[in-house]
């Protein structure tokens, strides 16, 4: 089975939403979404390809974990590469930067 490798940007992005969920939100809301995204790379882990391809770069795949919140990534043979962790509602072009 393919590991999850995280960039560094993947890892701060992700650290700074689950303080966001613990702080305004709740404990539950962040456990919640911790699970919900474990048990999504779990699954593109087994079928990495079963996720929209994105227009923005060729071999990058979306992974919509809420309607908030997607992973972008990358795969090969041996790892699922989290390139971004991106809020839906932030404006899309700031996307392009974050993937290049």
């Amino acid at each position: 089975m393919r590991k999850v490798v995280l960039s560094k940007r993947a890892e701060k992005k992700l650290d700074k939403l689950i303080d966001y969920l613990r702080t305004e939100w709740s404990e539950k809301v962040k456990s919640d979404f911790v699970k919900n995204l474990d048990k999504s790379l779990k699954q593109v882990c087994e079928f990495p390809d079963l996720c929209q391809k994105s227009d923005i770069s060729k071999g990058l795949y979306m992974l919509i974990v809420t309607k908030q919140t997607s992973v972008f990534y990358r795969y090969d043979d041996k790892q699922i590469k989290v390139v971004t962790i991106f809020d839906n509602r932030m404006d899309p072009n700031k996307l392009n930067k974050e993937i290049k």
